[in-house]
């Protein structure tokens, strides 16, 4: 566990400890919340077509409706979570969710381009607002290892099997009514977990923003992540090497740089270095990144395969995938918190993460006509080790969290979540067309084609996984639990 420096500020004043009951409504609040963020994550991708159609955009232009999305999220949210340490978390999630909703309605009633791109800019912001202070909640709600173990399991599914579900809705929801709906449907649950937050949450007061307001720090860091993940995502259009990915990925580079040098000067630092003296919570977020990488892209990647070379429609492809969100919700709420509890979090980890790279080293060998049972149902139950592996990672980069900084932490867990997801779909897909456009020139079907870059994009995010097992099992080490704490009889 990391110690704390007598500069940093004084711990948030809340309520008198809440009763068991109130704080699992408080956990359903967050979880619903982060329910409806990641949903409209992966809701989106499967009416991308239909959009497309609609608003008349081009595919260079289309891709801005995510993109516009990702750069605000990713970037924002090292500084949301430290707002939320400064001025009060609850404060922060519920105004996260307001924005976020009413940025829904404006995506809902957008009459073009301009105005949709615009839109999604504003839903990153609420969603980077609510995101990056819920974890330091939990944290806080959850002082037991045990209940925090089983809440962050909890919340870990949300997230997980929230992505394969918004995929089904999605294709419902646009092939029964039109796409407007993956956006309204946002209005009735955003303006609901809102009205419940301010009736659920306790209030909190951080110590102000006059006691950490690192507004240079702010500036750098946000300039640095938002213009680092705009240049990655750019890299489908303009290639790894071009001079305006060099260029522009090494100015984010050096803002990345400048900002970890005010941090270690600063008098109030927005991320206290202090926190990356714990081996667990720097292996930890290194890990995530890695993990993540491979796992959006299989993602965004699979999809693709689906539709593209076996020919499923919007609606299959999600009810393809959702024995993957059924397998990790079983983990992660059944099993993830008690073999926590029993084995330590850092093996069940990587037990996890040995589980996906097996899943994605299954995928490497898809032959062009799969059968659905034989070749992918497989995976997706393996898929179910992610359960395992994202409490893990979620427990592991909170330790060093304090009462006065764990805003912080979920905001840096979160980022490098966020990067990771970047990273992985512009390199993998990157990959899979690269390979792809070789076999068409040597003479493969399209399908064929397709499915050999697809093939070789699954092999390189099974060895990013692969990666992150031996990084886990080098840099991670087991987190010292209370004797009280260490079952003496089976867990039940």
């Amino acid at each position: 566990m990391t110690t704390h420096a007598p500069t940093a500020p004084a711990p948030h004043r809340v309520a008198p400890a809440a009763s068991a009951r109130s704080r699992a409504l408080a956990l359903a609040v967050l979880c619903a919340g982060m329910l409806m963020i990641v949903l409209d994550g992966s809701i989106v991708t499967v009416a991308l077509p239909a959009i497309q159609a609609d608003l008349g955009f081009t595919p260079a232009g289309l891709t801005w409706t995510v993109n516009a999305y990702l750069i605000a999220f990713a970037g924002l949210l090292l500084l949301a979570g430290r707002l939320g340490d400064l001025v009060g978390r609850r404060k922060v999630f519920v105004a996260g969710l307001a924005l976020f909703t009413a940025a829904s309605l404006l995506c809902a009633a957008a009459p073009g381009q301009e105005v949709l791109i615009a839109a999604r800019f504003l839903q990153g912001v609420g969603g980077a607002m609510a995101s990056a202070v819920s974890l330091g909640m939990i944290v806080t709600l959850f002082p037991e290892p045990r209940e925090r173990g089983r809440a962050i399991g909890a919340f870990s599914f949300v997230g997980a099997a929230g992505a394969s579900i918004g995929q089904v809705l999605g294709g419902v929801l646009t092939e029964a009514l039109d796409w407007h709906w993956i956006f309204l449907i946002n209005l009735p649950l955003g303006l609901a977990a809102a009205v419940l937050a301010v009736r659920v949450l306790a209030p909190d007061r951080g110590p102000g923003l006059r006691a950490g307001a690192d507004a240079l720090g702010a500036v750098l860091i946000t300039a640095a992540l938002m213009l680092g993940i705009y240049t990655i995502v750019g890299t489908g259009e303009h290639g790894w090497a071009s001079t305006r990915t060099l260029g522009l990925g090494a100015l984010s580079g050096l803002l990345l740089a400048a900002f970890l040098l005010r941090q270690a000067r600063a008098a109030h630092p927005l991320l206290p270095l202090r926190m990356f003296r714990s081996r667990n919570v720097s292996g930890a977020n290194a890990v995530q990144v890695l993990t993540i990488s491979g796992m959006f892209g299989f993602q965004i990647l699979v999809a693709l395969y689906l539709q593209n070379v076996l020919g499923y429609g919007a609606a299959a492809t999600g009810l393809a995938m959702l024995p993957a969100a059924v397998a990790i919700g079983a983990v992660s709420l059944l099993l993830s918190a008690r073999l926590n509890a029993r084995f330590g979090e850092r093996n069940v980890l990587l037990a996890g993460l040995a589980l996906l790279v097996a899943a994605l080293g299954l995928l490497a060998r898809l032959p062009v006509e799969a059968d659905y049972v034989a070749h992918l149902l497989p995976t997706m139950l393996l898929i179910g080790g992610g359960g395992l592996v994202l409490s893990g990672l979620t427990g592991l980069g909170m330790s060093g969290a304090g009462e006065a900084d764990a805003g912080t932490a979920s905001g840096l867990f979160n980022t490098t979540q966020q990067v990771g997801a970047a990273l992985g779909v512009a390199v993998l897909t990157t990959l899979a067309g690269s390979r792809t456009a070789a076999l068409t020139a040597a003479g493969h079907s399209g399908a064929d084609a397709l499915t050999g870059g697809f093939r070789l994009a699954f092999a390189v995010a099974a060895g990013l996984l692969a990666l992150a097992l031996v990084l886990a099992a080098v840099v991670l080490k087991p987190a010292a639990r209370p004797a009280a704490d260490r079952p003496a009889t089976p867990v039940i």
